[in-house]
């Protein structure tokens, strides 16, 4: 006796999209610039783009070069000040530290500062490491 039954291959739950492979997801200001020559090139002489149309898509190229000079300045900007932390954290070698660890306030001497991940991080002369951003109080050590 035969059984005419679905295949389970075919059930809804079952089915994978095909995967969609595309180039660069992101697209940039050349990108850009070819698709609107692209548009330029094959527009019909006969019905031009309006004049808002273009001044439109100029505007929104104007806008994507600004976001990527903002970009590129707040990157630069990003590793300078990293730097400059560092720098500014170096002044606390020699200093105590007090931090919160708890409901407990501990202290140390540092010993010296490193950088990781964008954070910065003080070694103190007992060998413990704490973020500088947890530190509550600095004092000359006398």
């Amino acid at each position: 006796m035969t059984t005419n039954g679905i295949d389970a291959s075919l059930l809804l739950d079952n089915y994978k999209p095909p995967e969609q492979k595309t180039g660069n997801q992101i697209l940039g200001k050349d990108d850009f610039l070819k698709i609107l020559l692209a548009q330029l090139e094959n527009q019909d002489p006969l019905n031009p783009m309006e004049d808002k149309d273009f001044i439109a898509q100029m505007a929104t190229f104007s806008s994507l070069e600004q976001m990527i000079n903002i970009s590129n300045m707040l990157e630069q900007w990003m590793q300078t000040t990293q730097h400059d932390a560092l720098l500014r954290y170096s002044e606390w070698i020699g200093k105590n530290v007090y931090w919160q660890d708890g409901e407990a306030i501990k202290s140390g001497t540092v010993k010296s500062v490193s950088q990781k991940d964008n954070q910065i991080f003080l070694e103190l002369d007992n060998g413990t490491v704490v973020a500088a951003n947890s530190v509550v109080k600095v004092e000359s050590n006398k």
